[in-house]
């Protein structure tokens, strides 16, 4: 008896320290992988975060770069990191593009990780060359159907989410499209500006002095309501394709096994500092939407956008890789 009673009182002890080290969290600094290089736009808005987030939770939220594979590298240090909401990382349309791409992966982007919060959205641009005679969507389309295959349309590599945008436009319209893709957007502008391309898709970060200077021309942006950086520009949608959006985005994601209210602190406070108006100012300046959602409407969106993203690539008879 006494034994049993001292084993319950151990247990009861762990348990309160247990419980009172989650309760609070956080006790130190925490760790947010970037899954790219610093300086970037996805780098930027998780800085804009990590700072805002530092001064909610009153511990320093460091950012750290680790860029490769697309996002693999970063994503497979994180999913064997101790789920304890210390080290958390950046994933969104990137990770859902992999999950499509790729015949397998060190880790599941669904069952090894738990979502929290989105961050950021950025939707692209449908550009053309400044006097070109493709003003709107509409014209594209018919330059495509009156001539096929002849019609030139720049991405960036192969398995991007400007390539797969321009594979999902071409299968939308079910027309013959020649799809360009360019190592480098400054290799792709260069193109579209000699006349190589009649027009590209690409982030307004990528092109915004190009657009500014008046040498290219936004003719439709591709999420699902107009950006407030480009307000005059309409939507594909808008522009008569109504299957047509596509709209890269991250947010925070945490090992899988982290604590419920682990996650609740962190959700709570992406979601808090995310309307702020120096938050809200940065981000229209940098192409993007930046708001919060639940860890539910996070992980819906990946699987919608895994589902969707498998079904482009397999239409489009891009090969899975190793």
């Amino acid at each position: 008896m006494i034994r049993h009673s001292v084993a319950a009182a151990v247990f009861a002890i762990a348990l309160g320290s247990a419980a009172s080290a989650q309760s609070t969290y956080p006790n130190r600094p925490i760790q947010l992988i970037v899954p790219y290089g610093a300086g970037g736009v996805a780098d930027v808005g998780m800085r804009i975060l990590a700072e805002k987030l530092s001064i909610r939770l009153k511990q320093s939220v460091v950012v750290e770069n680790r860029p490769g594979a697309g996002g693999i590298v970063a994503a497979k240090a994180t999913s064997t990191s101790a789920p304890d909401g210390y080290t958390v990382l950046m994933t969104g349309n990137n990770n859902a593009i992999a999950a499509a791409l790729f015949k397998s992966l060190p880790y599941d982007i669904l069952k090894d990780f738990a979502s929290t919060s989105t961050v950021s959205f950025f939707d692209l641009l449908m550009i053309t060359k400044a006097g070109s005679p493709l003003k709107n969507v509409s014209d594209v389309v018919k330059a495509a159907k009156a001539n096929p295959g002849k019609l030139n349309i720049g991405t960036i590599n192969p398995g991007s989410t400007q390539n797969l945008a321009a594979e999902l436009f071409r299968n939308t319209m079910d027309v013959k499209l020649t799809i360009v893709p360019f190592r480098t957007s400054a290799d792709m502008h260069t193109a579209l500006l000699r006349g190589d391309l009649d027009v590209m898709f690409e982030f307004f970060t990528a092109s915004h002095g190009l657009l500014d200077d008046g040498k290219m021309v936004a003719i439709a942006s591709t999420g699902p309501k107009r950006s407030a950086y480009l307000p005059k520009v309409p939507t594909v949608q808008e522009s008569g394709i109504k299957d047509f959006e596509v709209l890269s985005w991250n947010g925070i994601s945490v090992p899988a096994a982290t604590p419920k209210d682990v996650v609740v602190t962190l959700t709570k406070a992406i979601k808090d500092v995310l309307p702020s108006p120096d938050v809200q100012d940065k981000a229209k300046k940098l192409g993007m939407d930046m708001h919060g959602s639940t860890p539910e409407e996070m992980t819906a969106r990946m699987k919608a956008d895994i589902a969707k993203w498998s079904a482009v690539i397999d239409k489009a008879g891009i090969p899975k890789r190793d």
